[in-house]
This record gives structure tokens, C-alpha cells and sequence, in this order.
């Protein structure tokens, strides 16, 4: 394989390549396709797809969330994720500060294993981060638990009118992150609404409870492998930083690298990491 090899195969799968994403069915297939895919280009996150790259059919001059509001096809890329997300045939997490994660219903219980809280109904305690949470994002949870789902000007009157907008925007990022909540609608009057995840993806909750992290680490990495073809080391272990510790993700590539279920590639001066190619007897039972 030659790098012009593995970006016509990422032009492909990411459908950057002309093959744009414009109906509700294509945007299902496409998420099920990547498992999961970040919403816009961010440098934080570099080896990714992108919903709106999809959306757009090309990687060429797409906008950051920063200035996705001057962007016209930002919008029409919103609607049609907000049809998935209405009809659950996607969910979101926060993954970084400007990076959301656009992720299929067949993988989120792996990231619920991963960043979401083993008691789902329960007071926020920590962030991601292993912090404590802020007191408003307790007041928050308990507002969207009790009188859910609520835009920003109805948690306001819940959580106190004195609260800031970007107080509030911090609180609702921070149980984003940990998975206490999720966007479920969006109005242009309205703005975003929010629930508690438990009551919105009960089914999703549930599964994510029952799955280990190492298990869960290593079902992620390898669909991410699977979605970008090839990855160095380095940036398998930046994209997930975002959400676990880096030797954990080491210790999954390891395990899956001595399982053969990964192996090594070089291309150039580089050695990058795939999924291994199935063995003959592997063939022979899925045609069996």
C-alpha cells in the first residue's frame, strides 16, 4: 500500500470523494458505516471523518465549528443530523472542547462503558477529567432529571436566573462529557434541548453497563482503525486521549496486536497499524 492507497481508500469510506451524504438514509448508512465520526475539522482531532466533509462530499475548504455559522451547507449538515439524532439512529458526545462525536447506536454502549457513570441516575460527582463537577452542574442534572427535556432559557429557570450563559454552557459541556446528558432536539426558536441520557437511551445505558472498559477500549480503536484504514501509534493514542488515558489505549493496541487481530504496515519511512487480514480458516467460516 502507498499513501496515494490509503487516502483514496479514507476519500472512499469518509465520502470525501464526491459521493456526498444528502439524504437522511445515506447519513444512516454513512454513520453506521465509520461508527462514529467527529462533527467538524478540528486540529486537536486530525485523522477523522467529518459529518459536514460527508455532507459537503469533499474535504476541501470545510468549516470549523468556529465558523460554521457562515458556512450554508453548516446548516443543512445540522438538519439532517438532528433528524439521526431525533430517531436515534445516532448519538452525540462532547469530545473536546470544539469537537463533538457523532457516534452509531452499534457503538455508543462502548462509549458509555468508556466516560459514562455506573450509576446513571445518580448525582454528577467528576468530570472526565477525574475532577469534582461544579455545583450548577449538579443543579443542572437535577433540573433536566426532574422537569426534562429543557432548552438553556427553561434549565434557567430552574437553576437560577443569575446563572451566566457561559456558566451554563460550562455545566452542560461537563455532564456532556461524562455522559449524564444528551442533545436530543434542536429549534431555531427553541435553540438546543436537553435530557438525562438514562431516560432518553435507556437501551444504550443499560448495554454500556454490561461492557468492561478494556473490552470497550478495544471495540473503539479497532472501528477506528477499520474507518481511517492505517494509523501510527500516535495518533490512535491522541484521538482517544480525548476520553480515557493514553496507556490504556496502549495496553488495548498491545493486547489486540498479540491477539493478531491488528498488525503492522509500513509505508515510506512510517509504520502505521491495521486490522489484520483474516486467516484462510477466518474465510472459510463466514462463507461457510
Amino acid at each position: 500500500m502507498t499513501e496515494q492507497d490509503l487516502d483514496q481508500q479514507r476519500t472512499k469510506l469518509w465520502h470525501t470523494d464526491g459521493n456526498a451524504v444528502r439524504t437522511v438514509e445515506d447519513a444512516r448508512g454513512f454513520i453506521e458505516s465509520v461508527g462514529f465520526c467527529i462533527n467538524y475539522p478540528d486540529r486537536a482531532v486530525p485523522l477523522a471523518p467529518s459529518f459536514i466533509g460527508a455532507h459537503a462530499g469533499s474535504a476541501v475548504g470545510l468549516p470549523d465549528v468556529k465558523h460554521a455559522f457562515a458556512d450554508p451547507r453548516a446548516q443543512e449538515a445540522t438538519d439532517l443530523m438532528v433528524r439521526l439524532l431525533r430517531e436515534r439512529s445516532a448519538f452525540e458526545m462532547n469530545l473536546s472542547q470544539e469537537t463533538d462525536l457523532i457516534i452509531s447506536p452499534a457503538l455508543f454502549p462502548f462509549f458509555y462503558a468508556i466516560v459514562g457513570d455506573r450509576n446513571p441516575k445518580a448525582l454528577p460527582r467528576k468530570k472526565a477529567q477525574g475532577a469534582a463537577v461544579s455545583e450548577l452542574s449538579t443543579r443542572v442534572f437535577e433540573a433536566l432529571q426532574n422537569h426534562g427535556p429543557l432548552n438553556k432559557s427553561q434549565l434557567q429557570e430552574y437553576v437560577g436566573r443569575e446563572s451566566s450563559q457561559t456558566a451554563l454552557d460550562r455545566a452542560l459541556g461537563e455532564l456532556w462529557s461524562i455522559l449524564k446528558i444528551t442533545r436530543v432536539d434542536y429549534t431555531t426558536g427553541g435553540g438546543v434541548a436537553w435530557d438525562v441520557l438514562y431516560r432518553w437511551a435507556p437501551k444504550m445505558v443499560k448495554e454500556g453497563l454490561n461492557i468492561s472498559s478494556p473490552e470497550a477500549i478495544s471495540a473503539v480503536v479497532s472501528k477506528y482503525l477499520e474507518t481511517v484504514v492505517a494509523a501510527e501509534q500516535e495518533e490512535i493514542e491522541q484521538f482517544f486521549s480525548h476520553i480515557t488515558s493514553r496507556s490504556k489505549v496502549r495496553d488495548a493496541v498491545n493486547a489486540l496486536l498479540q491477539a493478531r487481530e491488528l498488525s503492522f504496515l509500513t509505508i515510506g519511512t512510517r509504520t502505521l497499524i491495521r486490522m489484520a487480514e483474516p486467516t484462510e480458516q477466518q474465510r472459510s467460516r463466514k462463507h461457510g
